[in-house]
């Protein structure tokens, strides 16, 4: 069965990357249109900062799930450095704090997602203001099965890359 988690995890941790790496690829596009229309042509797009936003809020969201997977978020580090008895009580106890915070995102993520399903975006009014907001539940729930594969797999990209 954990084998079999971590199996699908890492298809869908991949997955994640991917579409990250792309939305920031979109952002970037979309920063150089708004400049090019902007400047070189002078006739300033009214749709395009709000597009980057939405963009980077997904890419951020998605860059959380990559965080929690390879146990990269800024954790509290002497406490990892204790002795080995203590590390994966210590992990179990950061885990279960974090899927519970994460829980509660995906939970009021859905609720505000739900109430501004009806509100248009100012400057791009064919899309719903939830679609900025669903970036909160999406993300987090990933996030959560992130920090689980990361307690049954253990990474700490943050340990090994510091001094």
């Amino acid at each position: 069965m954990k084998a079999r988690f971590l199996a699908i995890e890492r298809r869908l941790t991949a997955l994640i990357v991917v579409l990250a790496c792309l939305l920031l690829g979109l952002a970037s596009a979309l920063g150089m249109y708004q400049v090019l229309i902007r400047f070189i042509f002078g006739t300033p797009s009214t749709w395009s900062e709000i597009a980057i936003r939405l963009v980077i809020i997904w890419m951020v969201m998605f860059g959380v799930v990559v965080a929690f997977r390879e146990g990269a978020q800024v954790c509290v580090d002497l406490m990892y450095r204790l002795s080995g008895r203590f590390r994966r009580p210590l992990h179990f106890l950061i885990t279960v704090v974090s899927v519970l915070f994460l829980a509660v995102l995906v939970w009021y993520g859905i609720d505000i997602a739900w109430r501004t399903r009806f509100q248009e975006i100012g400057g791009m009014e064919f899309l719903p203001m939830s679609v900025g907001y669903a970036a909160l539940p999406v993300g987090a729930f990933f996030a959560i099965i992130a920090a689980i594969a990361n307690f049954l797999d253990p990474r700490h990209a943050d340990l090994e890359t510091q001094q």
